[in-house]
């Protein structure tokens, strides 16, 4: 348990720039807190040991406002930054060197007993807000996009964004675990590419308006010409998608 809080204090120092030493770590990170006090809790849950280990985890939720099942299983160097809010359910499993923002939830769906919330393996991190759901696994070295909704299998090497969770593979790019600002804007991007198609159909509708009124005319081929389609990028629909989605 030791080793395993003490690679808790490094990936602290390692990921967080306003980590001054270890004493502010104790005292002043509640990730930090809510883990170490549930590593003892998990060794009570193991023995069976009756309502203490529920009763430790319920004065951590109170204490730093993180609540983890004595059940789950988490691995070194997890790191919970901030920490407000996060949820971890009694079957969740997270490997070593896990990033989970504030707001997090490794939950379950439905009432069956059994593996019912998520396994990450190593590396994973976690955006704030995301939601992890069901018994599902995220493979190694994965980034979940803050407020995503994941709910099926990710393979390793993935970045996840969007409601519900869509993969966008990263093979063979390095990325930063704290580098959020870099993840793609998948509903920008479609966006961007519906207005491109509704502005070349509309320019072809108003090309064959003006044909259809020119034969009437009885104007010839040569002396036609195509109109211009309207510029459905308006305002609002520009400060949603933003210029710069690639």
């Amino acid at each position: 348990m030791f080793r395993s809080l003490s690679s808790d204090i490094a990936i602290i120092k390692e990921r967080d720039p306003a980590a001054r030493g270890v004493w502010e770590i104790l005292f002043c990170y509640p990730g930090f807190q809510a883990l170490s006090i549930h590593r003892i809790s998990h060794k009570l849950w193991k023995i069976k040991l009756p309502l203490i280990p529920r009763l430790m985890s319920h004065f951590t939720r109170f204490l730093t406002g993180v609540e983890i099942h004595p059940g789950a299983r988490i691995g070194k160097g997890v790191f919970i930054d901030h920490g407000m809010g996060v949820v971890i359910g009694e079957t969740s499993e997270i490997g070593d060197r896990c990033l989970l923002y504030q707001g997090v939830t490794l939950g379950g769906t439905g009432k069956g007993s059994g593996k019912r919330h998520p396994t990450l393996e190593d590396n994973v991190v976690v955006g704030a807000g995301a939601k992890v759901l069901g018994g599902i696994r995220v493979g190694t070295n994965t980034r979940i996009g803050a407020g995503s909704v994941v709910v099926k299998n990710v393979e390793s090497n993935c970045t996840v964004v969007g409601i519900p969770g869509r993969i966008v593979h990263q093979s063979g790019v390095k990325i930063n675990p704290l580098a959020h600002s870099a993840l793609p804007d998948t509903e920008a991007n479609v966006l961007r590419n519906l207005m491109e198609r509704i502005d070349q159909l509309e320019t072809d509708i108003l090309g064959l308006q003006d044909l259809v009124v020119n034969i009437q005319n009885n104007k010839k081929n040569e002396d036609i010409i195509f109109g211009e389609s309207q510029n459905i990028r308006d305002k609002e629909i520009i400060e949603f998608i933003g210029d710069d989605v690639k």
